[in-house]
């Protein structure tokens, strides 16, 4: 839901019934509207297996990146540089690090608390510091907000008594402040931050480059790229 390219007509559907004439009529329902076509398995517990081994094989994937970032980072190298190496290779599957969220998948954002003692090591004071969190979906280029994982991100940060702002132009503020209490910004840049969280890869923010996003900051501010959206850089911090 929310999401503009892969969308309900495109993806082919995996159908089943809990008999031969229900999975029958499931299937061809569901091909008069879905051009991509229909897969059809003998058993609903099949269907839902599919289901659980897609979700499973991108958390195991996108966790097993989240530990190698941690390695690479404490052996002094760049996890994206790596993995564009490793990616020169035709087996290489292109995962990279991040917030697991969605409806589908639970994994909590367990770096947050090593990104807010790296403010401490530029010297800005976390207590009461002024951070932009730009992005609120649970994924890029989409307005669904169900269990996003950046919640999880404001709320580690609340723990350190930081007052956060909040923008993502896919997310409607009605629906972030029914869903989660949450206010939007309209725009970001009426005030400097002392850091900047890109949490969510919206290609928007990608165009906006990061010479503009830098603009919101103050002169030190510090800027935690989640989603590996720009290469590495002075005062650009990721895993």
């Amino acid at each position: 839901p929310g999401d503009k390219v892969h969308r309900l007509t495109n993806i082919r559907k995996i159908t089943s019934g809990s008999n031969t004439e229900a999975a029958s009529f499931v299937d061809t329902l569901y091909a008069s509207i879905i051009p991509a076509g229909t897969h059809l398995v003998s058993s609903i517990k099949v269907a839902e297996a599919a289901k659980v081994i897609e979700n499973t094989q991108r958390d195991l994937n996108i966790a097993l990146i989240n530990e190698l970032c941690i390695i690479f980072h404490k052996i002094g190298i760049d996890t994206e540089e790596v993995l564009t190496a490793a990616g020169t290779k035709w087996n290489f599957l292109p995962f990279r690090p991040g917030l697991v969220g969605g409806h589908c998948i639970g994994v909590d954002p367990y770096y947050l608390t090593y990104k807010a003692e790296k403010m401490t090591q530029e010297k800005i004071n976390v207590v009461n510091s002024k951070v932009l969190i730009m992005g609120l979906s649970f994924k890029e280029n989409c307005t669904d907000l169900r269990n996003t994982k950046v919640v999880d991100i404001i709320n580690t940060l609340k723990t350190y008594h930081v007052d956060i702002d909040i923008y993502d132009p896919w997310v409607e503020s009605p629906a972030a402040e029914k869903e989660y209490g949450i206010s939007l910004l309209k725009e970001p840049g009426k005030q400097k931050y002392d850091a900047i969280v890109l949490a969510v890869a919206h290609d928007s923010f990608r165009a906006l480059g990061i010479q503009e996003i830098r603009k919101f900051g103050k002169q030190a501010c510090v800027i935690f790229d989640v989603k590996y959206l720009f290469p590495i850089q002075e005062n650009l911090y990721r895993l």
